[in-house]
């Protein structure tokens, strides 16, 4: 390390233990201890400020993972060690064979088949071989360092520190992690879109014998509707918003970055806050994925970036067609290949343990389901292989990296082309010079639409125009996807092929397509494996479009508009069908609407609360509930009866529209509605806040956005408790928001909003308080720059070592 930077050092770390000695009580709040030197090995400084924000400082990489295991520990140990009891496939040993995970790391829809898939992964050693392949290939020095680190740092925590959280105090499956089981994570993480969406289809799937009873195949027609619900990005439990403006709309000529990425709010999809600082080597503040080691989403001093889920898909079947002596052994070209057997075993609560055999081909493994809609059954003829090339893909952690230390977009696409290891989003940036930039840089399996037409089955021919999941005729080598000659791996896309977007005055996503990432110039040319082209588009995206561009033209925008359009809370879906909807039950006859028990429902006191609602999901927007609670059951109309103008792709942002209220599922609807809420006791005109909540520590937190279907920016997916008779939580929404800009100075003009907090610790004093926060449109001021960062008047120093 130049000495400037040891120097640099010495002084913080100085100051540090001024301010330990002169302000810190015995033992920090969340158990956190200041801790000396014990005989050496890894340490960190780590400086807290408001809401529990730690910024932590190391003198190398495998330091700095150890600072960021220990926070993230601090925090989330419980979340986090029950991830690593799926990662370890141990959920059947602790919890029982048939309960469900929490579905973060997996789509298993129970304890036994996540365990399978798991234990598979470990006793074929996948991940080890993967950390054995050279960069740019495999894994970087730096980001394996990070990742010894990080394993370090949480087992340290677990040796110095008491847990206080009652989801795991005491539990037994708490244990010190590897680590392999950091790499394994990220592993996990990366084939989420991909093999771990077959994890159920993979370990169920058995050869045919001569007694057993195999499910029909699904008609194409039902595959491509089974499809297109499977991966659609409008139904999943992650997505986001993004936006970046370059400088020609901008106040001072540098870019502005939004991002609103909606994750889940509990479990191992959860963001984690921090600052990470090598002096002289790396700085950079933002979210990352619990577990991770770098930053997933965030800001340096030059630029900023954000992610949303992708339409790409990152899997494709092969039909295999099966040896007539033997439905373990499959044809290419005419010659019989065996499948390869993965015996795996399981122990299960109460002893005894499970053995499956999964069976792998040389496209990956047989599968017999995608989800719970698509079947692909295995009959004495046929068979399918899923391929994942995210299966051989652990670079994410290195494009992290990779982000964190840029300076400018260029930098940033130059990282994404370096690594290739996003597997499944697009990436929005801007930078200090006023450039903005969108990307679509995944690692897809290369299916061109050539390819497709050529090697398609007939169920790959309804599937891959409807969702872009190719099914290829297995049995041809010629069918095999081949490489572009910029790819670090076979079988995927290069970055020449990625569909990306530099410097329009705005560039923006919503979980669609590529193709109106700037409306005024749509994007074309792309592979359907990447998405639609002049398809319709989502509300939410309809309406971010209308936002950003009328933003983009208003121009001398500033951070502060950024924070506006996050909290305007518009609902796009009220703007187009409230006013007809209004008018239409005031044309009833009688007031009155037949619900869907048959029944005439007075509807007449929803017509004049349906007139005054805003238009918003503000938590005291009147109107806004009773109009939620009637799109959430309107929209099962099919569109084409919803809507009296349908899509066109000459005006994809403004159609479709104009409510058909003649529908006999509309009135029906409100009628329902109605019903609902009266049985439950709620005003039609009640405050959206009232009924729209989450409870934490005993105390009721209204909460403003909306579902997906209503299309508003600031999304938030409420639970809905019948009983109760309101939404009492929040599977997913809003999570790590970051509102980014420049001022000529060199400190980043930051705002930012964890929105359900750093801690899932209910003893934590950081368990509510940006929930608090975000429940009042309010937003954290980052502490990025050094003087910033002393003059908190939360600052809390903590000093932590590896005891050895």
């Amino acid at each position: 390390m130049p000495l400037r930077n040891r120097l640099r050092l010495l002084a913080i770390s100085g100051l540090a233990l001024f301010t330990v000695s002169a302000s810190l009580p015995p033992a920090a709040a969340d158990g956190s201890r200041t801790h000396r030197p014990s005989g050496g090995g890894l340490s960190a400084m780590i400086r807290y400020t408001e809401y529990g924000i730690p910024h932590i400082v190391a003198k190398d990489y495998a330091n700095l993972g150890f600072g960021n295991g220990w926070a993230q520990a601090a925090d989330q140990v419980c979340t986090l060690a029950d991830g690593f009891v799926t990662l370890r496939g141990e959920r059947s040993r602790y919890f029982g064979p048939d309960a469900a995970p929490d579905g973060s790391l997996s789509s298993a829809t129970k304890n036994l088949s996540s365990d399978l898939y798991f234990r598979g992964v470990r006793g074929s050693h996948t991940v080890e071989k993967l950390l054995k392949v050279p960069a740019p290939a495999g894994q970087s020095r730096d980001v394996k360092e990070l990742e010894r680190g990080w394993a370090a740092g949480y087992n340290a925590w677990l040796a110095q520190n008491r847990i206080t959280d009652p989801a795991c105090r005491g539990a037994d499956w708490v244990r010190p992690v590897t680590t392999l089981d950091v790499a394994v994570r990220g592993f996990a993480l990366s084939v989420l879109g991909g093999q771990g969406r077959g994890i159920d289809g993979i370990t169920a799937a058995q050869p045919p014998t001569g007694t057993s009873q195999t499910p029909g195949a699904p008609s194409p027609g039902d595959a491509a509707d089974a499809a297109q619900r499977l991966l659609s990005t409008q139904n999943a439990d992650m997505g986001s918003n993004a936006v970046a403006f370059s400088g020609s709309t901008t106040a001072n000529g540098r870019g502005l970055l939004l991002g609103n990425p909606h994750y889940p709010w509990q479990g191992g999809r959860r963001f984690w806050q921090s600052q990470q600082t090598i002096p002289g080597e790396l700085n950079v503040s933002g979210g990352s994925l619990l577990g991770s080691s770098t930053v997933s989403i965030g800001h340096n001093a030059n630029i900023a970036w954000s992610h949303t889920v992708a339409t790409g898909v990152t899997l494709n079947l092969h039909q295999l067609t099966l040896d007539p002596a033997d439905p373990t052994a499959y044809l290419v070209d005419g010659r019989s290949e065996r499948m390869t057997k993965r015996t795996v075993s399981v122990a299960v609560k109460d002893g005894g343990t499970v053995t499956r055999t999964q069976w792998w081909t040389r496209y990956g493994p047989v599968v017999t389901s995608l989800g719970g809609g698509l079947p692909l059954p295995w009959t004495t003829t046929t068979a399918y292989a899923l391929n994942d090339p995210n299966a051989t893909n652990l670079r994410s952690s290195d494009t992290g990296l990779g982000f964190s230390r840029a300076r400018s977009t260029a930098d940033i696409q130059a990282a994404l082309h370096r690594t290739q290891g996003l597997p499944w989003v697009n990436t929005i940036a801007a930078d200090s010079s006023g450039h903005s930039f969108f990307s679509q840089s995944q690692v897809l399996p290369r299916i061109t639409d050539d390819l497709a037409a050529r090697c398609s089955t007939p169920l790959g021919r309804a599937t891959y125009p409807s969702s872009g999941l190719a099914v290829l005729d297995g049995s041809r080598s010629d069918c095999a996807l081949g490489s572009d000659p910029d790819a670090v791996q076979p079988g995927i896309f290069g970055p020449s092929r990625m569909p990306t977007v530099k410097d329009a005055p705005y560039v923006e996503n919503s979980n669609d397509s590529a193709w109106l990432t700037n409306a005024a110039a749509p994007l074309t040319g792309y592979e359907r494996v990447f998405g639609t082209i002049a398809a319709p588009r989502s509300m939410r995206t309809r309406g971010a479009i209308e936002d950003v561009s009328a933003m983009a033209a208003k121009g001398r925008l500033t951070v502060a508009d950024l924070q506006d359009q996050q909290f305007a809370n518009r609902a796009p879906a009220g703007d187009l069908s409230a006013a007809d909807l209004a008018g239409a039950c005031a044309a009833l006859p009688g007031g009155s609407a037949v619900g869907s028990d048959g029944k005439a429902v007075d509807v007449s006191a929803a017509c004049d609360v349906l007139r005054r609602w805003d238009r918003k999901a503000d938590t005291g927007s009147r109107g806004a509930l009773l109009f939620d609670r009637f799109w959430r059951r309107a929209t099962a109309v099919p569109p084409a009866e919803l809507w009296k103008v349908p899509f066109s792709p000459a005006d994809p942002v403004g159609t479709p529209n104009t409510l058909n209220t003649s529908a006999p599922g509309v009135t029906k609807a409100l009628a329902d509605t109605v019903t609902e809420l009266r049985a439950a006791g709620i005003a039609l005109d009640a405050p959206l806040g009232r009924y729209q909540t989450v409870v934490r520590n005993g105390k009721r937190i209204p909460l403003g956005g909306g579902t997906e279907s209503l299309g508003i920016w600031n999304k938030t997916e409420p639970v809905w408790d019948a009983a109760a008779g309101a939404y009492t939580d929040v599977s997913a929404g809003s999570s790590y928001i970051q509102a980014v800009g420049w001022n000529g100075s060199k400190c980043p003009v930051a705002r930012t909003l964890l929105t359900y907090s750093q801690s899932s610790n209910p003893n934590s004093p950081h368990y509510s308080d940006q929930t608090e926060l975000f429940s009042g449109e309010r937003w954290v001021t980052t502490r990025f720059c050094e003087k910033d960062i002393l003059r908190s008047p939360a600052l809390r120093v903590v000093r932590v070592h590896e005891r050895r």
